[in-house]
């Protein structure tokens, strides 16, 4: 379907135990950016709720497994990025209309360990 797609594992933030989320994500340059739609359901998605709590997490790739560190984007630059999801897609802006809440967008770069 040609819909760029990673597997996102975080660490739950009440069960400690990693949970791993099959995402569509965009990249730019080193990048890599999410947006936390949950289908437009009235609650976040639980792994942005764990990125909040834990901002290291694992993406996997083409079966490469990197490790990144996450930053809830806000204002213009969220904007910006969700607009590149709704270019893509435009089911996203329908999921914007669904909620009340804001759509949390992530960045994600890669970690140095």
């Amino acid at each position: 379907m040609g819909v760029p797609l990673l597997l996102l594992t975080t660490t739950g933030r009440k069960t400690g135990q990693p949970r791993t989320t099959p995402l569509t994500y965009m990249r730019d340059a080193d990048r890599l950016f999410l947006v936390g739609r949950n289908f437009g359901r009235p609650d976040h998605p639980a792994w942005s709720e764990n990125l909040l709590a834990n901002r290291e997490a694992r993406v996997t790739i083409g079966g490469v497994e990197i490790p990144v560190n996450t930053t809830l984007l806000t204002g213009p630059e969220a904007e910006s990025v969700f607009e590149q999801f709704v270019e893509f897609n435009p089911t996203y802006a329908v999921y914007k209309t669904r909620t009340a809440r804001d759509l949390r967008v992530f960045a994600l770069e890669r970690r140095q360990i």
